[in-house]
């Protein structure tokens, strides 16, 4: 099979495309390497910012010819995968590995024309792992827009001094704060009592004294695409016993798995040394849990995973965690104790592997306390 690679998307929804054009194009196009060079085929609006980028040959839809496929009568998206195939043919890929997002429509045509396709997730994945000088600027500066958001978090809760306070206000501040710092979001937590237990709950409500209260964050940096992930737990009034123990047991099972992240190390290991500090204390993870049942109390899930134009990327630092750890790789440590009905805890820092260690990214006080 040739080296060659075919992605055909645009660069807001794929993050393998993203990484090879590092500018935001909401519209379809084809990219190809192939005989050594980067190819970009595309419409005449985007041309003048793709001939800015570096290492890209650029060709206009117009070579292939885009005019006569319009007035032939073929609507914009068949015309616009005619040109896709003609410029494979004409740039000689007859086999290439594409993305297993890759359309199907497309790969169809591609195939009857004879060019063998390997849809490969691995592969794609692995060219990310190792952040660009540009998406660690990005990285860091959606940290940065984290931190920010944390801290207006922290603020209203250290302001509420026995007034009502909600989940939604907590957001109102952290979203304008994301706003003010270049950062761009969907969605994110603040879960708060029995919610915090629930894995993803978005959060809602008023919040009581005493109760957990887990705010996970991950704004996007609007420049570069590129996530920052990093997680919280507060409390209001008195701090709770239990409460107390969780967060101490998370913050040692964070402490243990950030010195031991480096070059070469697979990254299961890490979740095991978490698993480690949880079952010592006599808590479930998912080493001890019957294989038939979800496990849905106690660390219940993987210790964390990379991060980068997805929030949620290679490498996995969980069960299925098979990867050996490279420079250049940013990941979460994530390490959560939960009860059903009472609530959680959860830590979570984003570290950058570095050539001799770990730096971590995230700069942020772990008190429960606001």
């Amino acid at each position: 099979m040739p080296g060659d690679v075919l992605i055909y998307s645009d660069t807001v929804r794929s993050a393998a495309l993203r990484h090879e054009v590092p500018i935001a194009i909401g519209d379809p196009f084809l990219y190809v390497e192939a005989g050594g060079e980067r190819h970009v085929v595309i419409g005449a609006l985007e041309l003048p910012r793709v001939r800015d980028l570096d290492g890209l040959r650029v060709h206009p839809n117009e070579e292939y010819g885009y005019d006569a496929l319009g007035e032939s009568g073929l609507s914009r998206e068949d015309a616009l995968e005619e040109i896709a195939l003609r410029a494979v043919r004409e740039l000689g890929v007859v086999g290439a590995v594409v993305p297993d997002d890759f359309p199907i429509k497309l790969a169809d045509r591609l195939r009857a024309a004879g060019v063998d396709l390997r849809p490969e997730r691995e592969s794609f994945g692995q060219r990310r792992r190792a952040k660009s000088g540009a998406e660690l600027e990005g990285i860091r500066r959606a940290q940065e827009g984290a931190e920010a958001g944390m801290r207006a978090a922290a603020e209203l809760l250290r302001g509420a001094d026995g007034k009502s306070l909600t989940s939604e206000e907590l957001k109102a501040a952290i979203a304008a704060a994301f706003l003010a710092n270049g950062c761009t979001f969907d969605e994110f937590i603040v879960s708060h009592g029995p919610q915090s237990a629930i894995g993803h709950h978005g959060g809602a409500g008023e919040i009581l004294p005493g109760e957990p209260i887990v705010i996970d964050i991950w704004p996007r940096d609007a420049e570069s695409a590129c996530f920052a992930d990093m997680t919280r737990t507060f409390v209001l009034g008195e701090i709770p016993d239990r409460l107390a123990e969780f967060h101490r047991l998370c913050k040692e099972a964070l402490d243990r798995t950030l010195a031991a992240t480096r070059p070469g190390v697979q990254s299961r290991s890490l979740h095991d040394l978490a698993c480690d500090v949880f079952e010592a204390a006599g808590y479930p993870t998912q080493r001890t849990k019957d294989p038939a049942v979800p496990l849905e109390e106690g660390f219940m899930h993987g210790l964390g995973h990379g991060v980068g134009l997805e929030v949620h990327e290679a490498p996995s630092l969980g069960m299925l965690g098979r990867e050996e750890l490279v420079p250049g790789d940013v990941v979460t440590l994530e390490p959560g104790l939960y009860v059903p009905g009472w609530g959680g805890c959860r830590l979570e820092d984003l570290v950058l592997v570095t050539e001799d260690g770990a730096e971590n990214l995230t700069d942020f006080p772990y008190d429960l306390k606001p």
